[in-house]
């Protein structure tokens, strides 16, 4: 999903997702008789998350979300590029939990867009007021007349 925001310059970006997830962060006792039934899996971001976006993905709304999904004690953490899931296993991320986040992270990079596109828009309204209060002030100016 590309989105496409207009403000003073044109920027173009796409929803932040995931690519795959680290075998290399797994637990190495996977798929033995000593595997643990829950740890954590790390997964690699499509791209850098912004600021708002990881703040998305850690608000209590992601929580209450993933909750309502059926996925209560799974546990967010964000470290540079990568999404780190508690909690989990490889089974339940295959299983759907990999879909529910996917759909979460696409919609907090649509509230994100949403709310920079009313915040260029309120400033761009704001720029449009201040430009024709600027001008009736020099009209008003200009209307004197110092002649006797």
């Amino acid at each position: 999903m590309t989105i496409t925001t207009t403000s003073p310059d044109t920027i173009e970006r796409t929803a932040l997702g995931l690519r795959s997830v680290l075998v290399g962060a797994l637990p190495v006792s996977l798929l033995t008789v000593d595997a643990p039934e829950r740890y954590t899996v790390e997964a690699v971001f499509s791209r850098r998350p912004e600021r708002e976006e990881i703040d998305g993905i850690l608000a209590a709304s992601t929580r209450r979300h993933l909750g309502d999904e059926g996925y209560p004690t799974i546990e967010l953490s964000v470290s540079d590029r990568r999404l780190e899931i508690s909690n989990t296993n490889l089974e339940e991320l295959r299983d759907g939990l990999g879909t529910v986040l996917a759909q979460r992270l696409a919609a907090i990079s649509a509230e994100v867009v949403a709310a920079r596109l009313v915040a260029a828009a309120r400033a761009q309204e704001s720029s449009r007021v201040e430009h024709r209060r600027a001008a009736a002030v020099i009209a008003l100016a200009e209307s004197i007349s110092f002649v006797r």
